[in-house]
């Protein structure tokens, strides 16, 4: 039986000219295992390791050199946090007064009891019935939204819910992007006027979801859901396509932002939703809102 089958190579995902320093040159990529110079002389870095008085490369990327400090940056790399930045997340253990969850870093992140509300807003110390009750709190494979409060020693990020805008997610869909790709703004929650909430998390995690009322958000400290409530058929089509139209900008390597997303939005509204899975279709939205941004920055 005969199957016509697409294959992609990692090199045809990469945005040369952003890795460029001259951007009318295109830089050397060296895979890993690959001899990028002799170790005299020279300090290897990040990226590299010494084999018989050679620097190799231990990633896929290209060459940094800080006078004799040569590393290697990687095409492709997890989420580096930064304090401040908001993340989507998904819970994947209780532990002792704390909660572990991946934000598509390096290392597992670390949700405090302590960084969290408590149900209905209360300002109290934390107790040991709390500390009993916190899978009824949040549980494994829960969906948060949260901030990065603090970074450890060795990359593990503490992140905080205590702002009613954080807090457990309940019906919507999750997109997961390079984190390079989300721009970092004041604002990461959008309700966007195509009628969805969208949540622009700087690792990667992008979270669609029916619009949210203002009365909505936070009252029962952050970990209300709506399960229970059906969602009508026009707003999740409208959450299909706009998951479709995020993912169709990031094949195309344009930055995520509420007006890149809007701007795709109305460029999808002459196809179906699901034709925006073509290739054809995937590129034409990608030039025609590279367009639009384009004409609006001038």
């Amino acid at each position: 039986m005969a199957t016509n089958a697409t294959i992609e190579l990692a090199l045809d995902r990469v945005d040369w000219c952003a890795l460029a320093e001259r951007q009318d040159v295109l830089p050397r990529v060296y895979t890993p295992g690959e001899v990028v110079m002799p170790e005299a002389g020279f300090m290897r870095g990040h990226g590299t390791f010494v084999e018989d008085e050679n620097i190799k490369a231990s990633v896929a990327g290209v060459i940094e050199k800080v006078n004799k400090l040569i590393s290697v940056r990687p095409l492709k790399s997890r989420y580096v946090g930064e304090i401040g930045d908001v993340v989507v997340a998904r819970v994947i253990e209780v532990q002792q007064k704390r909660w572990r969850v991946d934000t598509n870093s390096r290392l597992d992140s670390i949700l405090l009891l302590s960084s969290v509300n408590l149900p209905g807003g209360e300002l109290r110390r934390r107790s040991a019935e709390d500390e009993q009750m916190m899978r009824r709190y949040l549980d494994e494979g829960d969906l948060i939204s949260a901030e990065v409060q603090n970074i450890f020693e060795e990359g593990t990020l503490s992140l905080y819910t205590r702002s009613l805008k954080y807090g457990k997610l309940s019906q919507g869909v999750l997109v997961k992007v390079f984190p390079a790709l989300v721009k970092r703004r004041k604002m990461h929650f959008h309700n966007l006027p195509c009628g969805a909430s969208v949540i622009l998390g700087n690792n990667g995690y992008i979270w669609i979801s029916p619009p949210k009322a203002q009365e909505q958000e936070g009252g029962e400290g952050g970990f209300a859901q709506n399960l229970g409530e059906a969602v009508p058929r026009n707003e999740r089509e409208v959450i299909a396509r706009l998951r479709n139209c995020i993912l169709a900008l990031a094949k195309c390597k344009l930055m995520l932002y509420d007006t890149s997303i809007q701007y795709a939005y109305d460029e999808s509204l002459k196809y179906e939703a699901h034709e925006l899975l073509q290739q054809n279709v995937i590129y034409d939205i990608g030039e025609q809102t590279q367009a639009r941004l384009r004409d609006g920055d001038e």
